[in-house]
């Protein structure tokens, strides 16, 4: 920093976006591109074609193909839910404790594939992947897209995995959502499912949460109203989705972890004597700072924006007569996993779930795990996590 600067005024390199492109290192990533003339309708009545799945696998796919087992990541995850860091992926799977041989997820045993959701960064086609009509980064023309527009998506990969049927579908918070979708769309392609800490359709206040980081973005008059991809480092809108990020990290954890962790400690300055910069910063506001900054280089703010809409419009009973018409066609078994802790998906919304599976004819458990570590347990509490799908797993095996 130069003199007389502090943590908010200090210049940044920070990329224009931290969205994966074809000239970097793929990493583990596999990639299935959609023949042009099969192009995928989305549910806002746009179509996109070349669409380009991202996708990783761990195991081996049996000779019948019986062995499948689809995850589905949340709203900044991608595909690399299990493997090392490496080129192209600097940071170790996001379920890194629960996928390999042995493990919970047993790779032993199950064909795993985890694909990054069509409107993402990391190798699907998103706001910044090249349009095909220009090869310019899609920007502001990239559409609307939904839950059922991503699961639509997954489903065309299974079919170039020649993957009729999953035997399960798992995935927490936005994945989740993926999870009750692919019960409600394609019930004859799945035979169980574990959606966790997540909702069979979003809250006023779920909304609003998602609405304030939208605001943050498109007030960064660095966000260009979207085309902004060739921003020099530093000039792109990180400013907006840094805030975005600061306020979605308060929901993913609970008031006592950070009163636990942080409590009133000053990370700038000293709070028991004068001279205090109204720029000094607490201990809590250096760690949302971090979890921004920390973003910004591994995301793209457009994306940020698509996906979490299509959260924000997360609703199994639209167009289907109601959320307990929608879930009367899951008829498959049901791991319903809450955390008590949760502040941004509450457990009620998870039990729920059970009640609503249930009452319509299916057969669904619900475990709920005990973390003060609020929304962010599922990534956390991995013995809690493997425990509820180990019993799961191992009966279908």
């Amino acid at each position: 920093m130069r003199p007389g600067d502090n943590y908010y005024t200090a210049a940044r390199d920070y990329p224009a976006t931290g969205a994966w492109n074809s000239s970097q290192h793929p990493g583990n990533r596999q990639f299935y591109t959609l023949p042009a003339d099969r192009k995928v309708q989305l549910d806002v009545g746009a179509t996109l074609s070349e669409v380009t799945i991202a996708y990783e696998t761990w195991g081996t796919l049996n000779s019948d193909a019986s062995n499948a087992v689809l995850l589905c990541h949340a709203w900044t995850g991608d595909s690399h839910a299990a493997g090392r860091a490496t080129d192209g992926q600097p940071s170790p799977g996001w379920w890194e404790s629960l996928i390999g041989p042995g493990l919970a997820i047993d790779t032993n045993v199950w064909f795993v594939v985890c694909t990054n959701v069509l409107g993402g960064c990391q190798g699907s086609t998103g706001p910044a992947s090249p349009h095909p009509d220009d090869a310019l980064p899609y920007g502001s023309r990239f559409p609307v897209v939904t839950i059922r527009d991503m699961v639509r998506a997954q489903a065309r990969l299974a079919d170039h995995l020649n993957i009729r049927v999953w035997q399960s579908v798992i995935g927490g918070s936005m994945g989740g959502m993926q999870v009750l979708e692919w019960g409600i769309m394609f019930p004859d392609r799945v035979r169980s499912l574990v959606p966790i800490a997540t909702c069979a359709q979003a809250t006023a206040q779920q909304i609003a949460w998602g609405a304030i980081g939208r605001r943050a973005i498109r007030l960064d008059p660095q966000w260009n109203n979207g085309d902004y991809y060739d921003a020099a480092p530093g000039e792109g809108p990180w400013e907006g989705l840094a805030i975005a990020r600061m306020v979605a990290q308060v929901t993913f954890r609970s008031d006592n972890i950070f009163s636990e962790k942080f409590g009133r400690e000053l990370a700038d300055g000293n709070a028991d004597k004068s001279g205090i910069d109204m720029w000094d910063r607490f201990e809590v506001e250096r760690y949302l700072d971090h979890h921004g900054d920390k973003l910004i280089r591994r995301f793209d703010a457009n994306s940020y924006l698509i996906i979490g809409k299509a959260m924000d419009l997360h609703d199994v009973g639209r167009g289907r007569g109601g959320v307990e018409a929608a879930m009367s066609r899951i008829q498959v078994p049901v791991v319903s996993v809450g955390i008590w802790s949760d502040i941004l998906y509450p457990s009620y919304q998870q039990r729920q779930i059970r009640d609503i599976v249930e009452s319509t004819g299916g057969t669904c458990d619900y475990i709920e795990i005990d973390s003060p570590h609020g929304h962010d347990a599922f990534l956390i509490e991995f013995d809690q996590v493997s425990a509820a799908l180990r019993g799961l797993l191992s009966r279908l095996h």
